[in-house]
Parts: structure tokens; sequence; C-alpha cells
């Protein structure tokens, strides 16, 4: 007996990968979805898709939508995780699986300031903090801790991260000591912000360009009301999607493409 998997496979683990799934839920469609973690498979909620926990290559993703016969994939991951969405796109070229890429709205260009640097990538983020005083605070999440922690050598590195076993036991073997983790999960408001910037005293502050989701403007904006230095560091390029994929930054045009899906399978 041959198993019946779910048509559409959405690669998330974040806010926005949550709202694709309830928009699919409301539409009566049949679902799985992909996290790396169980942190992901918390934010993911009470959704009605099949949750699968765990990493997968461009090849594994390749096996997985052949063998589950996927008619359709979804990628909602995080607009930093450009290794998953370029692994994505390859599986999705290799199996010949029509892909849509949700890709949250950018902020980056809504503020601007003197004491607002934008930047490229970790080492460029690690230059400019290096003149800029010595306490430090990471908003960037753990996944690039070490590399913070190799070009920040002799600041005092404060990190805001989210609150799991598997990531407190990372800083912990970096080194980071109590004084040093603020583990919270957000986005959080502007006031919530400015409190804990006020609290944690530091020198400098380094973000990403998280979107309205992320609360981009929200972390920047009291970081200048306060006179602190905020880098931010840019997103990737966009992912290459050929003529297997198409980029879409908003719910209301996701919906457009859902509709479309819909027709064409007679729903």
């Amino acid at each position: 007996m041959t198993q019946d998997y779910p048509p559409i496979h959405v690669f998330g683990g974040t806010s926005d990968a949550r709202l694709i799934c309830q928009l699919l839920d409301g539409a009566g469609e049949h679902y799985s979805l992909s996290v790396a973690t169980d942190a992901g498979k918390q934010l993911a909620g009470d959704i009605g898709g099949e949750i699968l926990v765990g990493r997968m290559d461009a090849a594994a993703m390749t096996d997985f939508l052949i063998k589950r016969q996927v008619l359709w994939v979804i990628d909602a991951s995080h607009p930093y995780a450009d290794l998953l969405s370029d692994n994505v796109a390859a599986a999705c070229r290799q199996s010949n699986v029509p892909l849509i890429r949700y890709q949250r709205p950018s902020e980056i260009e809504v503020l601007n300031h003197p004491l607002l640097y934008k930047v490229g990538g970790v080492a460029a983020a690690c230059a400019a903090a290096q003149r800029l005083g010595p306490r430090v605070l990471l908003t960037t999440g753990s996944k690039q801790l070490a590399e913070y922690q190799q070009g920040l050598i002799g600041k005092t590195l404060l990190a805001r991260v989210l609150p799991t076993a598997e990531v407190l036991s990372q800083c912990e073997a970096l080194g980071l000591g109590v004084d040093q983790i603020i583990a919270l999960r957000g986005p959080f408001s502007a006031q919530f912000n400015q409190a804990l910037y006020e609290f944690c005293q530091p020198d400098v502050v380094i973000t990403k360009e998280s979107g309205a989701q992320g609360g981009y403007q929200e972390k920047v904006a009291p970081c200048l009301a306060l006179n602190i230095p905020c880098i931010v560091v840019r997103r990737p390029a966009a992912v290459e999607l050929g003529s297997i994929g198409q980029q879409v930054t908003s719910l209301d045009e996701f919906t457009r493409h859902l509709m479309h899906w819909q027709q064409q399978r007679g729903q």
C-alpha cells in the first residue's frame, strides 16, 4: 500500500512559515513543514500540517521530494538562511518541483542616521564594532556567535539568543558567562528594547535586517534615541531561482499563488 503524502511541502522555522501554514490550513490544503530544530517546531504552534524536525542537505531534500512525490515547495525560511534556500532551490531543480520563495519585505532603507552603520556581513560588522567601544550587544542570534567572538577579540560580548538548551549549551561552550547571555525570544517592542539597552549599557549594538516580523525598527530606533551606535548586517543576496521558482514578498501575493494552485488542481 502506497502512503499518501501531502502534495505541498514548506521549509520554515520562522514566524513567516507559521503564517504561510495558517493560510494553507484555511484553504483546506494538506502539507508538511520542515524545521531544523525543536525550537522551530514550537514556533510553528498548532498548525494542521505534519511537522518534520531535522536538517537536510540538497541531496537529502531531492530524495525527500521525489520519494514523497511533492508537487509544490514553499521556502519560507529566514532571510539569512541563504545556504538552506540554495539547497531548496537546487533540490527543486533536480526533482522538477515548482518553488515559491517567500521573502519578508525589507526595511533597511526606512531608517538612516549617522550612528546607523549598514554592512555586508559578519567581518564588516566586526570591523565597524572594533572602533566603537568595548561592550558589544549582539542581537543576531546564535548561529554566527563563534565568528563574532573571533572577530571581536578583546571586546565584552553580550548575546541575546533563544532560550533553548541547545543554544545555551552553545553559548557556554564558547565561554560566555551568565552575565553575557540574554536568553529571550523576540520580537520585542521598542520600549522593551530601550529598557534592555539601558540595563546592558552597550557601546554598540549589532543586529540584522529582520524586517517588520523581526522587529527591525523596534530594535534600531531605541539605539539611536540613546545615542548608541547600531550596526545592521544586510541580508544575503537573493537566491537564484531560475525557471523553477518565483519570489513573493507579501502574504497577499502568496494567497494569489495559492488560489492559482487550487484552480490548476480543480479545487
